[in-house]
């Protein structure tokens, strides 16, 4: 702290006066201390910039959080952000404050200072006796520099009204009672800091301007909700947690061998037949677990189906407590993050349901089966990549049930079922993924803008994931497309039904399994457009097989890079007149890859009631 003393005794020495040097000591340490400033705000604007992906890697990665960590460090790296420089005037602050307060404790012993300033004694510690002049000061300064960050620095100034507001208050409690508890010529550097300080923050921001640097008018930015939204986002909360405890009560209170458990009413359809086998075949009571309060199973009526609602939060101890004999999930990565297998019981089956046809080695990360006891596969290729997997890595042989995909069954039977009805144009079919760097993140404009016609009724569908994880993203093509909804083009926003993909002559997507489930309930062709690939093992490649979600886009249909999407129009066109040379093609692959659907139901409901009937000596 010598430093500080000598750097005040300068001071001193050309002020002559105490009060005068403090000031000048609080001048030139924010002059030495600008180039961090600048540093620092430089570094601000480049987390500014990145706010939009990082709420999308945010929404992407919800429940993940070592994946969410990995993907905001891989971002900043790219970006050169530094959160050492975010936090680097605020470090240096700290010592440069104690110093002074250690220097002008010291001054405060040599006779020779004059600590009168403007009839202050800066020597002594401010109290009501002695006036408060100082402390009042010092928080209304703190106020200001406050204020000033609230309206030009770019991180402060996006923050909310709670967070921008609650921290000035903070600060501003704090620089008072900072005043007041130390010496007078210290509060009096804490008052002419903040001042400078504010000097400060106008330079940085004439310097590196936000608005030179950042796209604000296309800034990608959340819907604002409406006070009756939030109202009702409340309401339904403060029921969800009623509900929850009710029915987690009952839930714990029962004994229990059969568990689903699904994270939204969308994937009841992926339950539902190996359900109703059950129901049909056994006395066993199903209980089936939902994070989706308004899930449509509460409305399935029969005395041995028990639904609960319980939150995704929730879930996490609701797993750690099962107690049931067999669980099926359609979720992948158990024991991979928050979703433990039980802990009081060790004997429980985990039964893992693909909710696509399409292979695991690819879509899934790396180890997201690993915890499961038994698989239930829908095509050759599904054993294939779990015993390949099994054998790479060393891992204990799981239970693998051929039991076909048989909701496919469902779709084939509600296809032929349905009056087929020759659409007045060609219906297109736009349904990607939510991966990143999907069509409606990639190329939708570029596509629409070759689509969206009179000789086409286009529909676009986004993936439910995409709708519920990025709303901003959905108003954003709400707003560009809404004023062309009519004829020629539809936004669907309802995915409880499969009508339009019935009811499409043709499907274009990049790498979502809904091409299977359109292709081979339907016959027609899909069209892939190559945006990169959905990869969320990195480790795909180690395992030496043919993956069918590379092999089977040119089975099924065809595919066209991103870059040739002027010439879609072609390509639809010659897909639409070749629906029949494309009917033999899928046809084949079904029949040599896929295990008949058609046994989906008896084979998977009769392996879990086989299995839970061994557990107590039954038959």
């Amino acid at each position: 702290m010598f430093v500080f003393n000598d750097f005040l005794n300068l001071c001193y020495v050309l002020t002559e006066n105490f009060g005068g040097a403090i000031i000048l000591f609080a001048i030139l340490i924010k002059v030495v201390l600008f180039p961090i400033s600048l540093i620092s705000q430089k570094n601000s604007l480049i987390l500014y910039k990145l706010q939009p992906q990082l709420e999308d890697i945010k929404a992407r990665y919800a429940g993940e959080p070592r994946e969410l960590l990995r993907e905001q460090r891989t971002l900043y790296k790219k970006e050169n952000y530094s959160t050492l420089k975010a936090i680097l005037p605020l470090l240096l602050q700290i010592p440069v404050l104690i110093g002074v307060i250690k220097a002008v404790n010291n001054a405060a012993n040599n006779d020779s200072y004059r600590f009168l300033f403007m009839g202050i004694n800066l020597s002594i510690v401010p109290s009501l006796s002695n006036g408060v002049i100082i402390p009042l000061l010092s928080a209304v300064s703190a106020f200001l520099l406050c204020f000033t960050q609230n309206m030009l620095n770019p991180l402060t100034k996006s923050q909310g009204f709670a967070g921008k507001w609650g921290t000035t208050i903070f600060l501003t409690a704090f620089g008072g009672y900072f005043a007041f508890v130390c010496q007078a010529g210290v509060g009096l550097y804490w008052i002419f800091g903040n001042l400078f300080g504010i000097v400060v923050c106008f330079l940085c921001y004439l310097i590196y301007n936000p608005k030179k640097y950042v796209d604000y008018i296309n800034r990608s930015v959340k819907p604002k909700l409406t006070k009756e939204e939030k109202r009702a986002i409340k309401e339904s909360k403060r029921l969800g947690k009623l509900r929850e405890k009710e029915d987690m009560k009952r839930f714990f209170s029962c004994e229990k061998r059969l568990v689903f458990y699904s994270e939204s009413s969308g994937f009841y359809k992926y339950f539902a037949h190996y359900i109703e086998y059950i129901l049909k075949h056994s006395d066993i009571v199903i209980h089936y677990l939902t994070s989706d309060l308004n899930d449509q199973v509460f409305k399935i009526n029969h005395p041995r189906f028990k639904a609960y609602f319980c939150s995704a939060n929730g879930m996490i101890t609701t797993f750690m407590k099962m107690d049931a004999d067999v669980v099926v999930l359609t979720m992948p990565d158990l024991e991979q993050y928050h979703y433990k297998r039980s802990l009081v019981k060790k004997d429980i089956e985990y039964i893992y349901l693909p909710h696509g046809i399409g292979g695991f080695n690819i879509l899934l990360r790396k180890g997201a089966l690993d915890h499961f006891d038994t698989l239930f596969c829908y095509g050759c290729y599904y054993n294939e990549e779990a015993i390949a997997t099994e054998e790479f890595y060393n891992l204990p042989r799981k239970q693998l049930v051929n039991t076909g995909y048989g909701m496919l069954v469902s779709m084939i039977e509600n296809y032929k079922s349905m009056e087929k009805i020759k659409n007045p144009k060609p219906q297109i079919l736009v349904a990607p993924s939510w991966q990143k760097d999907n069509i409606f993140e990639l190329c939708l404009n570029e596509l629409l803008s070759e689509l969206i016609c009179d000789e086409y009724k286009v529909i676009i569908r986004p993936h439910p994931e995409f709708a519920k994880r990025f709303p901003g993203k959905m108003k954003q093509i709400f707003d560009k497309y809404g004023d062309k909804i009519g004829e020629n083009f539809e936004i669907q926003t309802d995915f409880s039904s499969n009508s339009t993909v019935y009811s499409s002559d043709l499907v274009i997507t990049d790498w979502s399994a809904i091409s299977y489930e359109f292709s081979f309930s339907t016959k027609k062709p899909t069209l892939f457009i190559n945006t990169p690939m959905k990869v969320m093992n990195l480790e795909w490649n180690k395992i030496d097989i043919e993956h069918i979600d590379i092999w089977i886009r040119d089975k099924i249909g065809e595919s066209i890079d991103v870059d040739k999407l002027g010439g879609i129009r072609e390509i639809v066109t010659n897909l639409l007149e070749s629906r029949d040379t494309y009917k033999e093609s899928i046809e084949r692959v079904m029949r040599e890859k896929l295990y008949a659907p058609e046994c989906s139901a008896r084979i998977g409901g009769e392996y879990i009631i086989s299995r839970i009937r061994e557990k107590y000596n039954e038959t």
